[in-house]
C-alpha cells in the first residue's frame, strides 16, 4: 500500500497531522502502539475548551474527529523500521507489514527518565510534575519543591515561585547553582536544599515530606522535576536527521527536517514548554509542511 504520509505516533502532535492531512484528502496512516509519555498525567491543562481533560478522554475526542475523514487510518501496531526507497520511504512495523510512503512525520515524542530518587515514580504525576504551566493553578499556595541535576533549577524555580511563595529548590547533590543564583533565591525567602534526597513520602501518591541523606526532613506537598529526555524511537537517526544537542530533530517552521519528506513534530523536536496545545500546534505545522512539498513534487516545481 502506498501512502502520501506514514505517521509515527499518535499522540496530540500526530493525531492533528493526521487531522490536517486527512482534510487535505491525503492518504495517511497513523502508527499508534499507545504508549504515551504522559500515561501517568491524570488531567491535562491549558488546551482551550479542554482544559482539566483527562488525556484517554482527548485521545477518544481526536479519533472521532479523525474517522470522518476516509482518507486517514489509525492502526494500533508498532514500527520498527523506517528506510529510504524508490518511492519514498518504506515503513515495517512488528506485524511483519511493510507499507511505501511518499512522506513521513515523526511524532513518537520522547522517553523521559526520572533522577533516581527512592519513591519518586509514587507520587509523579499525582502531586510531582514536569510543567508547571499544566499542573502549577493546582498547587498554587501550597509549600512546594524543585528537584533537578541540571542548570535549568534556577529557571524553573523562579517560574514555580508564579504559584507559591514557599518553594524548596533541591540539587539532589549536583552543581546545579551559582552563588549568586543562590543568593538571588536567598533574598525571595526561596530555601536551597544541597543535599542528595534520601526518600520522597507520602501516601496515594500525594507528597508529604522530602527526606534527605543528613537525615534532615522537610514538609512538602508537591512540586515539579526535571526528566532526562531522549527519543522515544531511533528512526530519525537512522534516516540521517540532523539533531541538536539537547537531543531533538532540527526542523523548520514547518516540521521540516534535514532529510528531504521527513517532518517532525510534538516532542520529538524537544519543544519546551511540552503542553498538548503545543505539540498539536507542531504537528499542524508539519502537515502543512509535508502538503506543501507534496503538492510541489506534483506540480513538477
Amino acid at each position: 500500500m502506498r501512502l502520501d504520509c506514514a505517521i509515527i505516533g499518535g499522540g496530540p502532535a500526530g493525531l492533528n497531522a493526521a487531522l490536517v492531512l486527512g482534510r487535505s484528502r491525503r492518504d495517511v496512516i497513523v502508527f499508534d502502539n499507545n504508549k504515551p509519555r504522559n500515561a501517568v498525567t491524570r488531567e491535562s491543562h491549558g488546551f482551550i475548551t479542554r482544559d482539566g481533560i483527562e488525556p484517554r478522554e482527548l485521545r477518544r475526542l481526536a479519533h472521532l474527529d479523525i474517522a470522518s475523514y476516509p482518507s486517514v487510518t489509525i492502526k494500533p501496531d508498532k514500527v520498527i523500521e523506517v528506510r529510504h526507497s524508490e518511492a519514498g520511504f518504506q515503513v515495517t512495523t512488528s506485524n511483519g507489514v511493510t507499507y511505501e510512503a511518499r512522506t513521513v512525520i515523526l511524532a513518537a515524542g520522547l522517553k523521559e527518565s526520572l533522577p533516581r530518587i527512592p519513591g519518586i515514580q509514587n507520587f509523579y504525576g499525582k502531586s510531582l510534575f514536569s510543567c508547571p504551566y499544566c499542573d502549577g493553578w493546582e498547587l498554587r499556595d501550597q509549600p512546594l519543591m524543585v528537584i533537578s541535576e541540571g542548570s535549568n533549577l534556577f529557571q524553573l524555580t523562579k517560574i514555580v515561585y508564579n504559584w507559591s511563595r514557599d518553594v524548596l529548590a533541591c540539587t539532589n547533590g549536583a552543581d546545579s547553582l551559582n552563588a549568586q543564583q543562590i543568593g538571588m533565591l536567598g533574598q525571595r525567602g526561596i530555601q536551597v536544599a544541597h543535599q542528595k534526597i534520601k526518600a520522597l513520602e507520602g501516601e496515594n501518591g500525594r507528597l508529604k515530606r522530602v527526606v534527605f541523606v543528613n537525615g534532615s526532613e522537610i514538609k512538602r506537598v508537591g512540586g515539579f522535576v526535571t526528566p532526562s529526555w531522549d527519543q522515544a524511537a531511533s528512526f530519525g537517526e537512522s534516516l540521517g536527521c540532523a539533531m541538536t544537542q539537547a537531543g531533538g530533530f532540527i526542523t523548520d517552521d514547518y516540521g521540516r527536517t534535514s532529510v528531504r519528506g521527513v517532518y517532525a513534530a510534538g516532542d520529538s523536536s524537544i519543544i519546551v514548554p511540552a503542553q498538548l496545545v503545543v505539540a498539536a500546534g507542531e504537528g499542524s505545522k508539519a502537515a502543512i509542511g509535508a502538503n506543501t512539498d507534496m503538492t510541489n513534487q506534483d506540480f513538477g516545481w
